[in-house]
Parts: C-alpha cells; sequence; structure tokens
C-alpha cells in the first residue's frame, strides 16, 4: 500500500511539473492597446480593433507564434488623451511587449515619451498624423499613410472635377492642424486658397455656427477633418442649411459606424481610404482579411482592414523577433524589416524610414451606404 501511495505521489507530482513546463512553453504575448472604445469614435475604434482580433485569432488558431498565442489586452481611453497615457503606463507596468493600434492624434502624442523611457515599441497607431513620422522615432513604427497625404490627395481629386469653392472645417487639436496643412498644401499646388476655414472645439462641438459661417461664403465642397460624431453633426448641418455641396471627410471616417449615422446625408460623400478596397480580390492580404471576417460572421470594412494589416505586421515582427520576443528585439526586427509582402502590399522599415505604406484612395459612398472606388 505504501509503495503504491509512492508511485501515485511520483505520478501525480510528474504531472504537475509536465503541465508547469507546457503552460511556460505556451505562455502567451501580451500587446497592449488604449483606444476611444467608447466615446466620439467608438465605432471606428472597435471595428479596427475587431479587425486586428480577427488576423489574432487566426495565428492563434494555427498555433501562434513560435508555438505562443497572442493576447490582446485593450483598455477603454474615452477617446481621451490624459486617459491615453495612464492607460499606456498600466499596460507598459503590466509586462505587455508592444503597445499597438492606439487611436488619435494627440492620444499618441501623449504616449510617446513612455516609449522611449520604458524603451517598448508602438506599431501601428491608428493616426496619420506628420508628428509621428518626421522626426523618425525610434520607438513607432507607422503603418498607414498620413493624413496629410490624404488630404493632399482629396483635395487634388476635387481641382480635376473642377470643384474651385473649397471650404475646410477642423477640429481645434494637432489632428485637426496636420489634416488642414496637408488640404491646404493641395489648394496651394492648384493655386487656390479655401472659401473659408473654420475650427470647432473637440470637447464641445457646437458645428451649427460653424456650418453657418461656412455656408455663407457658398462652397462647392466641404472639406470635414474630425472625428465620427462632429463629423456627422456638420454633414447634417450641412444638408440642412439647404446646400448640396460635395462632402469629403479623411480615412478615420471610413467605419460601418460612421456610415449609419450619417444615414441618408451619407449618400454621395468622399471618404479617403489608406488601404485597398476591402471588397478586392487583386490582392491576397485582401482575399485572406475577407477570409477570415467570413470565418468571424463579419463584414469586412475599411476600418477592419486596418486593424487586420497592422496585426499582420506586427506577428511579422514577432516571428523575426524569436521564440521569446523582447521589447528590443521586436524594435529590432521591425526596424530590419526592409521589404516585407504581406501580399499584394509591401511595406519596409529602416532606422530613417518609419513610414510603413504610402496607399492613398478615394471612395465614394452609394445609396446603400456601401463604399465605391
Amino acid at each position: 500500500m505504501s509503495s503504491n501511495r509512492h508511485a501515485l505521489r511520483a505520478f501525480l507530482a510528474a504531472t504537475v511539473t509536465a503541465a508547469t513546463l507546457l503552460g511556460t512553453a505556451r505562455a502567451d504575448i501580451s500587446i497592449g492597446q488604449t483606444a476611444g472604445i467608447t466615446g466620439p469614435v467608438a465605432g471606428s475604434a472597435k471595428e479596427v480593433t475587431q479587425g486586428a482580433k480577427i488576423y489574432f485569432d487566426a495565428v492563434n488558431a494555427s498555433g501562434g507564434v513560435h508555438g505562443q498565442r497572442i493576447n490582446l489586452v485593450t483598455l477603454d481611453d474615452k477617446f481621451e488623451p490624459s486617459i491615453a497615457a495612464t492607460n499606456a503606463r498600466k499596460l507598459i507596468d503590466q509586462g505587455v511587449v508592444a503597445l499597438f493600434l492606439t487611436r488619435g492624434t494627440p492620444h499618441t502624442q501623449a504616449i510617446m515619451p513612455l516609449l522611449s523611457e520604458h524603451k517598448i515599441p508602438l506599431v501601428a497607431p491608428s493616426s496619420g498624423a506628420m508628428v509621428l513620422h518626421k522626426p523618425v522615432h525610434p520607438w513607432l513604427f507607422n503603418v498607414r499613410a498620413s493624413y496629410q497625404r490624404e488630404a493632399e490627395r482629396a483635395i487634388e481629386h476635387l481641382s480635376q472635377i473642377a470643384v474651385t469653392r473649397i471650404a475646410i472645417v477642423q477640429v481645434d487639436d494637432s489632428f485637426g492642424d496636420d489634416g488642414a496643412a496637408g488640404a491646404l498644401a493641395g489648394l496651394a499646388m492648384a493655386k487656390k486658397t479655401a472659401v473659408a476655414h473654420e475650427k470647432y472645439n473637440r470637447e464641445k462641438p457646437d458645428m451649427g455656427p460653424v456650418v453657418k459661417r461656412v455656408l455663407a461664403k457658398s462652397p462647392q465642397a466641404v472639406l470635414f477633418i474630425g472625428t465620427g460624431d462632429a463629423v456627422v453633426q456638420g454633414m447634417k448641418a450641412v444638408r440642412a442649411g439647404g446646400s448640396t455641396a460635395q462632402l469629403v471627410t479623411l480615412s478615420n471616417n471610413a467605419s460601418a459606424g460612421f456610415i449609419k449615422d450619417l444615414g441618408p446625408v451619407g449618400h454621395g460623400v468622399i471618404v479617403s481610404q489608406v488601404f485597398p478596397p476591402e471588397r478586392s480580390i487583386a490582392k491576397p492580404v485582401m482575399k485572406d482579411a475577407q477570409e477570415a471576417a467570413r470565418k468571424a460572421k463579419l463584414e469586412l470594412t475599411p476600418s477592419m482592414v486596418e486593424g487586420y494589416v497592422s496585426a499582420k505586421v506586427l506577428v511579422e515582427g514577432l516571428k523575426r523577433a524569436g521564440p521569446k520576443p523582447t521589447r528590443q528585439g521586436l524594435r529590432d526586427a521591425l526596424e530590419e524589416m526592409k521589404h516585407y509582402d504581406m501580399g499584394g502590399l509591401e511595406l519596409g522599415y529602416s532606422s530613417t524610414d518609419h513610414t510603413g505604406l504610402d496607399y492613398v484612395d478615394l471612395a465614394i459612398l452609394d445609396a446603400s451606404g456601401k463604399f465605391r472606388r
């Protein structure tokens, strides 16, 4: 009996040891995200995160990265820069390998000092602000193109279709200033000036008086540089004021939630895009994204594409960083990623360039609320 008890104890000890070793081998790779899951950008923020998750789920289902599952830890900052910075510090203290898909220009700026302080990479901030591109931040790696390039492209298109009276409405913060700089550069190249250039308060947007001043200048087109709720209010105010001006906004509003909130006003709105069409089958990466969304029983949107492609870049960096990725190892692996073809889209980084993609296109909303290019 004694020998049997001894054998049982030995077996149980061996089982516990094996389970412990197995657990160690399968430890998660934790990635941290702070974004406005509630608040004025909730719709698009959730869609971008969904896009990332469907890629992470696919990677985890196929064995993870070097046998380790990716665990995305998301904290809600309510689209407040101060909360974003607090969340980022919490995530860093929890030991995440990287920060990922932060949302908002002032929010990402609030986090940037923490990157160098804690030597942690931030991959794919969901912002196209030029301040994130130049000067190159050693710990920040962009994936999407800049807002300035988007705004320039929008103005270029309007000029090509003989629209001469263009107004700009921007949020009064670093994001708004950045996008407006691109629009003004585009106007200068077309030898034009804005017929109106108005700013609104980010915290308490009151679009009625702003739009009234804009419409007094009889614009043929109005470019809105801002976030979901305020831009929706502004566009509705333009139509309520009797104007048929062409309405334009940037890719941060390319979400199903934004389209739903616009309702009938959305028909004909132009939205810039920083990734290929979500229904394209010409690029393998888009076919993969469509299949992943189908398995998750979701309809792929432009915002989800941003999350999906961003997650793909992060995972590639983790793979190249080796079986036990560290913050420094991931940073170095990304910076050495000179030519990465993710399936019809090529991205590369170097010590002097953390820009990522330079893809910019335009889409128009049809009567059914679908983007057409």
